[in-house]
């Protein structure tokens, strides 16, 4: 159960929306930069299996954080993760109002963007039944459609329409081959993320110390393995420049081989994208709430409805952000920016694993070689020198409001005391 839970939410809207972006990053090739964003997340999944089943009870990336450095970095890594939740969210709304849309009706990307925004609030602050129960079986649907694309791409090289040669092809005229590569995995990390939230249901398992570590590498490797599979399918179906140009290309592939309505898979994606959105905003405004109630963030956040008892302001705020970045940006800026905002969560994470290593404690968990957390941490350093000038503009402002905020939740704190 575990490894469905991890692997429903690795497996989702981004490949959805980012395999064009990739291909335009890395030429038709695109399954390189998804298996080199596989290793690298799988060198940050390893620290995070060693520190969930050293601390099974533990709140993820802030408290590591929070017990290597201090309570400054722990905030710093929860703020991050907030950010990040914010920006995704943002992305995703952006990517509904795309070329999968249009299959159905062709409307304002401002009025689109709004009116999801605002459907997906509501049903977060109906209630968190109703949300996970929407889930359960968007994932099926989702997943169904990566399967589709796999096969439809199959089909279509097996009749001759398709062109294998391209997926030899590394490398744009602006590009070398390794640059590529690199630039490219920054989009598609975005695609393996969601495996870090796995640590707060580590404890409902009856042994988190053998259970964890299988179900997590399982579940990325088994995400890896569709993507790749994803991905060698649509470099072989389409053309990489029309696949680069399409805001669904995905949907490029159905196009190509025939024989399955556009709109069925339209609407595949959209229930993929807007499932994707719906949890991490549920993410996002439970992760404010619970530092607000903390005294980290405003207190405001902590407002409630009277009788769902879901977190209303904190639901209002992060939508209302998450609005103005989609507003403001486009989905392969806003992906890399929530890139590089979990490339310092992941740095501190995988730096807290070689800290800790001095807390012994009296029962038995799982331990990283400690060439990998190294690897880890290195990893964050090398992606995030990939990523663009105007993307790093933006991850420092969001980063100087979290030095601020810490400051002043650090003396409050301090003062409360």
């Amino acid at each position: 159960m575990l490894y469905f839970f991890i692997l429903g939410d690795v497996l989702g809207a981004g490949v959805y929306v980012l395999v064009g972006q990739v291909a335009a990053d890395a030429g038709g090739a695109v399954w390189a930069p998804l298996i080199v964003a596989l290793c690298l997340a799988l060198l940050t999944a390893a620290s995070y299996a060693e520190l969930v089943t050293k601390y099974p009870r533990a709140g993820g990336a802030s408290h590591y954080a929070t017990l290597a450095y201090g309570p400054f970095a722990g905030f710093l890594a929860g703020f991050c993760m907030l950010a990040a939740g914010v920006v995704s969210v943002g992305a995703l709304a952006r990517g509904f109002g795309g070329d999968y849309l249009s299959e159905f009706v062709s409307l304002p990307i401002v009025l689109v963007t709004i009116v999801f925004l605002a459907a997906l609030a509501l049903l977060n602050a109906r209630g968190i039944s109703e949300s996970t129960r929407a889930n359960a079986v968007a994932t099926v649907v989702e997943v169904g459609g990566l399967l589709l694309v796999i096969g439809l791409g199959a089909w279509i090289v097996l009749r001759g329409d398709g062109d294998l040669g391209r997926l030899t092809d590394l490398g744009t005229t602006s590009k070398g081959p390794a640059t590529a590569v690199l630039s490219g995995a920054v989009l598609a990390y975005y695609s393996f993320v969601g495996f870090e939230t796995s640590v707060n249901v580590a404890e409902e398992t009856r042994d988190p110390r053998r259970a964890y570590p299988r179900a997590l590498f399982g579940a990325l490797i088994t995400a890896g393995a569709v993507y790749v599979l994803v991905g060698a399918a649509a470099a072989a179906a389409v053309p990489t420049a029309k696949l680069a140009e399409s805001s669904g290309p995905l949907l490029e592939v159905v196009r190509a081989a025939g024989g399955v309505p556009t709109e069925l898979f339209s609407a595949i994606a959209l229930v993929a994208v807007a499932n994707g959105a719906l949890l991490t905003g549920i993410m996002s405004s439970r992760l404010a709430y619970g530092m607000a109630r903390d005294g980290l963030l405003p207190s405001f956040l902590t407002k409630v409805l009277p009788g769902r008892r879901t977190p209303w302001a904190a639901i209002a705020t992060t939508t209302a952000l998450s609005l103005l970045l989609a507003l403001t940006g486009d989905v392969s800026t806003l992906a890399a920016t929530l890139v590089l905002l979990l490339l310092v969560v992941f740095f501190l994470v995988n730096t807290s694993v070689l800290v800790l290593r001095r807390d012994v404690t009296d029962h038995d968990h799982f331990r990283a070689p400690s060439v990998v957390p190294v690897l880890g941490a290195a990893s964050c350093v090398v992606l995030a020198t990939q990523i663009e000038r105007d993307v790093w503009l933006k991850g420092l402002v969001v980063l100087a409001v979290g030095v601020v905020l810490g400051v002043v939740a650090a003396v409050r704190l301090r003062r409360t005391r």
